[in-house]
């Protein structure tokens, strides 16, 4: 059974910068996607951002493009979300998730991901 667990979750003023991490262990994809979701009090869970294994490619929200960045890690089976120019919309839980190659249109559904973190809290403060 794979297990994802986040780290680096924390509270930051507008405008600063939280990276977190997504670290795997126990059986791993050889081919993966693994993506970033968020959930903010009262509201249903969003996609933010995702790192697909085959030819590292990278999908984010338009709520958050050009401010975060999803990357492979240094540390094995790792993958970090940088998050800069925070505005409290962002706060919230983050999860990741993993799942096998997604194809491009199912990426942001959360139906095509096998495993899940428990999250880590990001909160913005103004």
């Amino acid at each position: 059974q794979v297990q994802l667990v986040e780290s680096g979750g924390g509270l930051v003023q507008v405008g600063g910068s939280l990276r977190l991490s997504c670290t795997g262990t126990g059986p791993t994809f050889t081919a993966y996607t693994l993506a970033w979701f968020r959930q903010a009090p009262g509201k249903e869970r969003e996609f933010v951002a995702a790192f697909r294994s085959d030819g590292g490619r990278k999908y984010y929200s338009d709520s958050v493009k050009g401010r975060f960045t999803v990357s492979r890690g240094n540390a094995r089976n790792t993958v970090v979300l940088e998050m800069n120019s925070l505005l409290p919309e962002d706060t919230a839980i983050y999860s990741c998730a993993v799942g096998p190659i997604i194809v491009e249109p199912a990426i942001p559904s959360q139906s095509g991901y096998t495993n899940w973190g428990l999250g880590t809290q990001v909160t913005v403060s103004s």
